[in-house]
C-alpha cells in the first residue's frame, strides 16, 4: 500500500537551532540573535556578481560534519558572511535554439537537492515595517479568520498505519482499500478496546496516519469485520509510533525564535482539526458537506446543491488561526439508480426507451451500494451489460466442488438466493465487478451512496444559474453561515476531539482595521486627440470609453471575416451589412483607424470539427486576402470545442492574429460589446487602451524596469499523463508597462516547478532589449499557483537558477519576487454598513497587513476590484525576495497602481495584470495539446493544409515544443488578451 498523507520523510528544515559554536550573524547555537536584516558587507569573487546584494533574507546552509541545519540567518538575526554559488553548474542553453528537453533527466535532477552544500538556503524575506499607513480611508472589518490556542508543553503522538487483509487477493497483487474500509477497520479495532485505544483522543487523516493525544500501543493488531450477511472479513492492522510532535516549536516559530515553520505539527493539528467534521459530514476533496443538503437547493435531474466548508490553518501575527470558508458543490442527491435516471434522463422508463448509451454515459464511475443483501460495501459501476437482464445467464460453481458448474439465469439466481423478483427485466444490469472480474446486479437494488460531484460545467443553464446564486452569496449571508458552521457540532470544533488535544478555539471571527488606498488616475484621449487625465469613479473605481479614445490606436488597414454562422438560422447567423459598419464606426471613435475588411469569407460550424477544418479555411483566407492579415475576426453562433483547433493552427503555424465574437452578441452591436471587442483587438495588435497618467510609484528614476507574470497550469485530475503548461509573461515597455509578450513551454505531468524558467526569462529579457536597446536594470516578478509549502521550491530551486543564469550573462538586475495567491480561503466583511460599499463588500483598494498576516514574514491581503457579486475574495501578497527594500506602502500602491492597466477592461482587476496573464498564456498552452492530442488521433490533415502543418502534427509529441512555439509574427505582441 502507498504511503499517503505526505507527514513522514520530510526533514523539517530549521527545525532546531544549531548545537555548540557561534553562528557568524552573532548568537549562540541556542540563544536569540537581535537586529533586522539589511544589506550587509560581504567577499565576492567574481566580478558583476548579483549575490553581492542579498537583500532582507533569511537562509540556511548545511554543516558538514554533522548534517545539520545550521541557523545562519532568521528573522532577528542576519548574516554577516556569504558563499558564493557554485560556479560548476551548467551553463543556460543557448538563447537562439529551441530544444526538446530530455525530461527523464529533468525528473531525476528534480529530486536532488537544489542548492549544494555551500550554497545558502533562502528563506522567505521578514517584514520591513509594522505595515502601510496609506489611505484615504479606513473601516473596520471581520475576517474568517478564528484564534486556536494550544499549550506549548503538549505533545501530539504520530503513528503510522498499515492494513492489510489476512487472506491476499487472487491475483496476488496488494489491494488498495478505500478511504471508508479503512475508516471502518480503525473504529472497529478502537471500539473493540476503547481502554487502550480511545476514539475521541485520536484523529484518523484516513489513510496512513493517526495522531494522538495519548499512547497508543504499537504493534500488529487483529480486527474482523462482520457484514450484516455474516461474512467476516480479517484484516492486520500495524501501528507503530514514528514522531512525537511538541508544540512548544510551533511556539517558538510563531514568535519568532524559529526560522522555518514546523509543517509536522500543522499538518496533525490539521487532521485533529477535521476529524469531527470527517466523522459526522461527507468529505469531498478539501471541503465538507451536510448528508442532509436544502430541500430549497434542489437542482432538479436527480441533482442538488450542497453548501459546506473548507478550513485550513495559518500561521498568523495574532498566533494560530483556523481560517474557514463557505464552499458549495453540486452533487447527484442520494436516491436509488431508477429514481435517479427518471429524473436526470428525459423519457426514461417509458416503454419505447433505449437510449442505454446515454443512461451508461451517467452512470459510469458512480458508487452504488445494493440493497437485494446487507452490506455496506460501496461498488463503482464499470458500466451496462449488452443484454437486457431476462437474457442474462452465468456460470455457478459448487464450492464444494461436488457437482460440476451449471449455468444460471440471474432472475432465477436472485429468486433461489435472494428471494426476490426482478421486476425491470427489459432493462440491462450494471456491471459492478472489479479486477476483470464480472458481478452482474439489476439496477433496482442498487442505490447512488451520497456525496458525488457532478461536474458544474455539464448542468443545464436553469440548474447552473441556480448554483451560481447559491455560491455567489452575498457577504452578510456568507458571514452568517460561516459563523453558523463553526458553532455547528458537525464542525470543526464540535465533539470535544479538539479540547482532548488541549486546543481551544475562538469562534468570533477576528476583527481588524483595513485601510483603503487611493485610486491613481488614468490617461485617455480626448474627442480631439488630446491626452486627456481621468479621475475615476471613488466607490466602483471604475470609467467609461463614452466620447473617448484609447491612448495609442493601431490602425488596422488588412482585417477580414471569417464567418462560421453563415449556415445557420436567424437570429444565430451574422448580418454582416448591420455589424460590420457599426464595429468599424466604435474602432475610428476609439482611435483605431480601421478599413474595410479585405475579405468576408462564410464557412460552417462543421468545419470546426478537426483540425483539417481550420487548416483548410486560414490556408484560403491567407491566399485571399493577398498578404499577411493583421486581424481575423471570427464568428461563431455557438461556443465550439474546435476553438482550439483554430487557435493552435493560427497562433502556432500560419501566424495571424485570431479574435472570435459569437454572432448573437455582434447582431445586437450594443456599444459596450463593441467597445470591448475593439480594446481587446487594440491590445492584440500593439496598441495601448489605457495608461496611468503618473509614473509607477517607487519606480520614477530613469531606469528601466520589467514586470514578470509566471504560473503553471497542470492537467485534469483524471488526467495522467499530460504535460504540465508553464508560462512566463514580462512587460516590453516603459514606463507604461502595460504591453506584454510570452512565452509557454510544456514540462513533466503535474510539475510546479517550472523547469525552463531562467531560459524563458532571458527570452523576454532578449526582447525587451530589441525593442528598447537596453536591458531592465530592475525586474519584478510575480510568480503565480504556489501554496507557502511550495514557497522553498521557487526561491532555491527557480530564483537560484535565474541568478545564476543572469550572472553567467554578465547582467545583474536587482530582483523582487513575489507570490500572488487567489486560492486561499480567507474573506474581508465590513463590520457595519459604513465600513463597507454598496453591495457589502470591501471597496477597491481595500489592504490588511496586520494581525492575520505572517507573524514576521512580508505580506498581505489586498482587495484591488469592485465585488458586485457574492463577496469579494483579496489576494494574498507573499514576497519572498526583495533587493528594492520595498516599504509596505511602495508596494501596496504599486500593485493596486498596476490592476488598473489591465487591457480587457475599464476598471481595476482582482489579481495583479502579469499573473492574470501568465494565467491567459498557460490556459492557452493548454488548449494548444489538447488541439496537438486530438490532432495526432484524427485521420490526417488533407494536402490542402502547408506542409509545415502536415509535418508537424505527423511527428509531433506530447512534450515537444515545438508544438507550442508561438509563430515568429506573434510572439511579441499580446495574441492571448
Amino acid at each position: 500500500m502507498e504511503r499517503g498523507g505526505g507527514y513522514r520523510g520530510k526533514a523539517a528544515l530549521g527545525g532546531g537551532y544549531y548545537r555548540g559554536g557561534r553562528t557568524a550573524g552573532g548568537g549562540n547555537g541556542r540563544g536569540r540573535g537581535r537586529g533586522r536584516g539589511g544589506y550587509v558587507e560581504t567577499t565576492t569573487h567574481t566580478p558583476h556578481d548579483p549575490w553581492r546584494r542579498v537583500g532582507r533574507f533569511r537562509e540556511t546552509t548545511t554543516h558538514h560534519q554533522d548534517d545539520q541545519w545550521m541557523r545562519v540567518g532568521g528573522p532577528h538575526n542576519p548574516p554577516t558572511t556569504q558563499t558564493v554559488p557554485s560556479s560548476s553548474s551548467p551553463p543556460p542553453a543557448d538563447d537562439h535554439t529551441v530544444s526538446v528537453p530530455d525530461f527523464s533527466l529533468l525528473k531525476i535532477s528534480e529530486q536532488e537537492p537544489p542548492c549544494s552544500p555551500t550554497i545558502k538556503k533562502l528563506h522567505p524575506i521578514e517584514r520591513p515595517d509594522k505595515g502601510g499607513n496609506l489611505s484615504i480611508r479606513t473601516a473596520r472589518l471581520c475576517v474568517n479568520h478564528f484564534p486556536v490556542k494550544f499549550n506549548p508543553n503538549s505533545i501530539i503522538r504520530h503513528y503510522d498505519v498499515d492494513v492489510k487483509p489476512v487472506v491476499p487477493s487472487k491475483h496476488g497483487r496488494p489491494s488498495k482499500l478505500s478511504k471508508s474500509l479503512l475508516a471502518m477497520i480503525r473504529n472497529k479495532l478502537f471500539e473493540d478496546d476503547p481502554a487502550q485505544f480511545p476514539l475521541p483522543m485520536t484523529a484518523y487523516d484516513g489513510e496512513k496516519n493517526i495522531f494522538s493525544a495519548v499512547e497508543l500501543p504499537t504493534g500488529n493488531f487483529n480486527v474482523k469485520l462482520e457484514e450484516e450477511d455474516g461474512r467476516v472479513q480479517s484484516f492486520i492492522f500495524t501501528i507503530k509510533l514514528v514522531n512525537e510532535l511538541r508544540l512548544g516549536k510551533l511556539k517558538d516559530y510563531l514568535t519568532g525564535n524559529l526560522s522555518t515553520i514546523p509543517r509536522d505539527i500543522l499538518q496533525g493539528m490539521d487532521v485533529v482539526m477535521k476529524e469531527n467534521p470527517t466523522r459526522h459530514m461527507i468529505s469531498v476533496g478539501r471541503s465538507f458537506h451536510p448528508v442532509h443538503p436544502y430541500e430549497e437547493d434542489d437542482l432538479g435531474f436527480g441533482l442538488t446543491a450542497s453548501r459546506g466548508f473548507q478550513q485550513g490553518l495559518k500561521a498568523t501575527s495574532q498566533g494560530l488561526a483556523l481560517c474557514l470558508d463557505y464552499s458549495v458543490l453540486a452533487f447527484r442527491k442520494r436516491l436509488s439508480v431508477l429514481d435517479f435516471l427518471s429524473e436526470h434522463i428525459r423519457y426514461f422508463g417509458q416503454r419505447n426507451f433505449r437510449d442505454w448509451g446515454k443512461v451508461e454515459s451517467a452512470l459510469k464511475g458512480l458508487k452504488v451500494t445494493v440493497t437485494h443483501r446487507r452490506t455496506k460495501q460501496k461498488f463503482i459501476i464499470g458500466g451496462l451489460t449488452k443484454q437486457i437482464t431476462r437474457q442474462l445467464s452465468f456460470l455457478i460453481e459448487d464450492p464444494e466442488e461436488k457437482a460440476p458448474p451449471r449455468q444460471v439465469r440471474i432472475i432465477d439466481y436472485f429468486r433461489e438466493k435472494y428471494h426476490t423478483d426482478i421486476m425491470w427485466k427489459d432493462f440491462p444490469c450494471l456491471d459492478l465487478g472489479r479486477n476483470g472480474r464480472k458481478n452482474y446486479v439489476p439496477m433496482e437494488f442498487c442505490e447512488l451512496v451520497e456525496g458525488q460531484i457532478y461536474q458544474k460545467d455539464k448542468l443545464l443553464k436553469p440548474a447552473g444559474l441556480l448554483l451560481k446564486e447559491i455560491s455567489l452569496a452575498r457577504p452578510v449571508d456568507r458571514q452568517t453561515g460561516i459563523s453558523q458552521m463553526v458553532q455547528s457540532g458537525d464542525g470543526p470544533f464540535g465533539g470535544g476531539i479538539t479540547r482532548n488535544f488541549g486546543l481551544e478555539v475562538n469562534t468570533n471571527m477576528t476583527p481588524v482595521i483595513g485601510r483603503t488606498l487611493g485610486p491613481p488616475e488614468v490617461k485617455l484621449r480626448g474627442p480631439a486627440g488630446k491626452v486627456t487625465k481621468i479621475t475615476v469613479d471613488r466607490e466602483k473605481c471604475q470609467w467609461n470609453l463614452l466620447n473617448r479614445a484609447v491612448v495609442e490606436g493601431k490602425r488596422i488597414e488588412r482585417w477580414a471575416v471569417l464567418d462560421f454562422s453563415s449556415n445557420s438560422e436567424p437570429p444565430d447567423r451574422l448580418n454582416s451589412k448591420y455589424f460590420i459598419p457599426k464595429f468599424i464606426a466604435r474602432c475610428k471613435s476609439l482611435g483605431m483607424h480601421m478599413g474595410n475588411p479585405v475579405l468576408y469569407e462564410p464557412a460552417s460550424m462543421e468545419q470546426l470539427e478537426n483540425v483539417d477544418g481550420p487548416c483548410q479555411l486560414l490556408a484560403s483566407v491567407c491566399q485571399k486576402g493577398r498578404g499577411q492579415l493583421q486581424i481575423l475576426l471570427c464568428v461563431m453562433d455557438k461556443k465550439h470545442s474546435g476553438y482550439k483547433y483554430l487557435k493552435w493552427i493560427s497562433e502556432t503555424r500560419v501566424g495571424v492574429v485570431t479574435q472570435c465574437c459569437l454572432s448573437s452578441h455582434a447582431n445586437s452591436a450594443r456599444d459596450p460589446y463593441l467597445a470591448n471587442l475593439s480594446i481587446k483587438i487594440n491590445a492584440k495588435l500593439g496598441g495601448s487602451n489605457v495608461e496611468l497618467f503618473d509614473r509607477l510609484p517607487y519606480f520614477e528614476d530613469e531606469g528601466h524596469v520589467m514586470f514578470v507574470g509566471a504560473d503553471v497550469n497542470h492537467p485534469a485530475s483524471r488526467d495522467t499523463t499530460s504535460p504540465s503548461m508553464a508560462a512566463v509573461v514580462a512587460t516590453v515597455n516603459w514606463p507604461g508597462a502595460n504591453r506584454y509578450v510570452a512565452r509557454v513551454r510544456p514540462q513533466s505531468h503535474r510539475t510546479e516547478k517550472i523547469l525552463n524558467f531562467g531560459d524563458m526569462c532571458m527570452e523576454l529579457i532578449d526582447s525587451y532589449a530589441r525593442l528598447n536597446k537596453v536591458k531592465p536594470a530592475k525586474i519584478v516578478i510575480f510568480r503565480d499557483g504556489v501554496s507557502e509549502g511550495q514557497f522553498d521550491m521557487v526561491l532555491n530551486e527557480e530564483l537560484v537558477p535565474l541568478k545564476r543564469a543572469f550572472r553567467q550573462r554578465d547582467y545583474s538586475p536587482t530582483i523582487t519576487l513575489i507570490v500572488a495567491q487567489k486560492r486561499h480561503q480567507t474573506r474581508l466583511f465590513p463590520e457595519s454598513r459604513r465600513d463597507g460599499g454598496a453591495t457589502g463588500n470591501v471597496p477597491p483598494g481595500t489592504v490588511v497587513d496586520t494581525t492575520i498576516v505572517h507573524p514576521f514574514e512580508f505580506d498581505f491581503y489586498l482587495c484591488s476590484h469592485y465585488g458586485s457579486l457574492g463577496t469579494s475574495k483579496p489576494t494574498h501578497y507573499h514576497v519572498l525576495w526583495d533587493d528594492h527594500k520595498f516599504t509596505s506602502d511602495q508596494l501596496q500602491k504599486l500593485i493596486y497602481n498596476m490592476c488598473f492597466t489591465f487591457a480587457r477592461c475599464t476598471k481595476p482587476v482582482s489579481l495583479v495584470p502579469p499573473v492574470y496573464y501568465a494565467d491567459l498564456v498557460a490556459y492557452r498552452g493548454r488548449l494548444y495539446h489538447e488541439a496537438v492530442m486530438e490532432g495526432l488521433s484524427q485521420p490526417s490533415v488533407s494536402s490542402a493544409s502547408s506542409s509545415t502543418t502536415s509535418s508537424s502534427l505527423s511527428s509531433v509529441a506530447s512534450f515537444d515544443q515545438r508544438s507550442y512555439r508561438v509563430h515568429a509574427e506573434l510572439e511579441n505582441i499580446m495574441f492571448f488578451v
